[in-house]
């Protein structure tokens, strides 16, 4: 795993969702269902984003570098018990990976990645 000062330097795409990722990287199609992202030309094309993953039934936060071949987890951070609470109860307890909230957001951004 990196160090924190080395996740300090990556840049977040902070709207990417993992479906989002899918598409852009594994689907490789026409861009055009989503221009907020340029499109993917080859395996050097990467995202580094967030997903929420609840299937052990405790949300846990990972951050994820995608490419079209792989998707690497580079860190993983434990939700303070209040947002976990509350995002699964935004997902009415539903296991799965899922994009963070914009509560999460703001935590992320002032704990980790200021």
């Amino acid at each position: 795993m990196q160090t924190q000062t080395d996740l300090e330097s990556l840049i977040i795409d902070w709207d990417m969702t993992p479906e989002d990722a899918v598409t852009l990287y594994l689907e490789w199609g026409n861009n055009s269902w989503h221009a907020q992202h340029k499109p993917v030309t080859s395996k050097n094309d990467f995202s580094n984003y967030f997903v929420v993953n609840t299937w052990d039934g405790k949300p846990e936060v990972s951050l994820v570098r995608r490419n079209s071949e792989d998707a690497v987890e580079l860190a993983s951070f434990t939700l303070p018990e209040p947002l976990a609470r509350e995002f699964m109860e935004e997902h009415g307890g539903n296991k799965g990976i899922y994009a963070p909230n914009e509560a999460i957001k703001r935590w992320l951004r002032a704990t980790h990645f200021h």
